[in-house]
């Protein structure tokens, strides 16, 4: 099997090209920095340099793939315009380019943020109306829908928290807080969260792509036990053999910390997730999935 991963330097990106590699198939990367991805061409990974602007690496890198894996995109940027030419406009030049050149089928890693929270003790499910509070969460619907509209058979994932081996951005900022024996949590840390194991998600992805009847659904991909922001960092803190002292942040007081923080992020950071509407998608009473799919 020929397949495309874009966001093969990442951190899921890189577990799906192992679980690629591990069944022997011929894997092509898109790459901004062909050094960074060194490493994989030592694997026997094919590299093309380029990004999801480029149309001459896209028509380059889907030209002959029976599978492209979309995991490339944005998940901090200074506005929402600037989310949506990185994940919508991004995916959709790369549907364009990939349809041009044949009809591979299209896995798309969207994001659990795509659909929006849920309320407590009800999960998401994939069927239920779309409402995202985020503007990352609304540019990757937004690239969902740009993979909808085109013509490549496809299928959507939207995964939640991810956590596992070369993590340096999601849970590995809970084990920073628990290392330092403190850690907030928005108001009595009851939130419902979902999460799913980084190598378990590319086998999901893995799945995804093999099967025909998954063709034209989307997807919550993750483990079935439902967490609680609280919980969640207990058992980090019991991983590490560590105590940690919780501290709660009132919903009213989380709100303006977040915009504070959003404010000054976008004055002295390149990007920034801080913005104002962070704060929805932390302070929601869940964010618990399951898995039904959505045609």
């Amino acid at each position: 099997m020929k397949a495309l991963v874009t966001g093969a330097t990442g951190f899921v990106g890189s577990h799906l090209v192992d679980a690629l590699l591990r069944r022997g198939d011929d894997v092509t990367a898109l790459v901004r920095s062909p050094g960074k991805a060194a490493g994989l061409a030592a694997q026997g990974v094919r590299l093309v340099s380029g990004d999801l602007d480029a149309s001459d690496a896209l028509a380059d890198a889907s030209r002959g793939q029976d599978l492209i894996y979309h995991v490339a995109g944005a998940v901090a940027a200074r506005s929402e315009a600037a989310y949506m030419r990185a994940n919508r406009d991004g995916t959709a030049n790369l549907v364009a380019a990939a349809a041009a050149g044949g009809h591979p089928r299209l896995v798309l890693v969207s994001s659990g943020a795509a659909g929006g929270p849920s309320r407590r003790g009800v999960p998401a499910r994939a069927g239920d109306p779309p409402s995202p509070v985020t503007m990352y969460g609304r540019s990757k619907l937004a690239a969902e829908d740009a993979v909808r509209a085109g013509s490549l058979p496809w299928v959507i994932l939207r995964p939640p928290t991810v956590y596992g081996p070369r993590d340096r951005d999601n849970l590995i900022k809970v084990f920073r807080l628990v290392r330092s024996g403190t850690a907030p949590v928005f108001g009595d840390g009851s939130m419902e969260l979902s999460a799913v194991y980084a190598p378990d998600l590319a086998d999901a992805l893995v799945a995804a792509g093999e099967s025909d009847a998954a063709l034209g659904h989307t997807y919550y991909v993750n483990h079935p036990e439902t967490l609680t922001a609280a919980g969640m960092v207990r058992a980090v803190a019991a991983t590490m053999g560590r105590s940690v002292r919780l501290i709660g942040i009132p919903e009213w007081a989380g709100r303006g910390l977040l915009r504070i923080t959003g404010g000054a992020a976008t004055l002295i950071g390149p990007t920034n997730q801080l913005k104002t509407s962070k704060s929805e998608k932390l302070i929601h009473e869940s964010r618990n999935n399951t898995h039904s799919p959505r045609t």
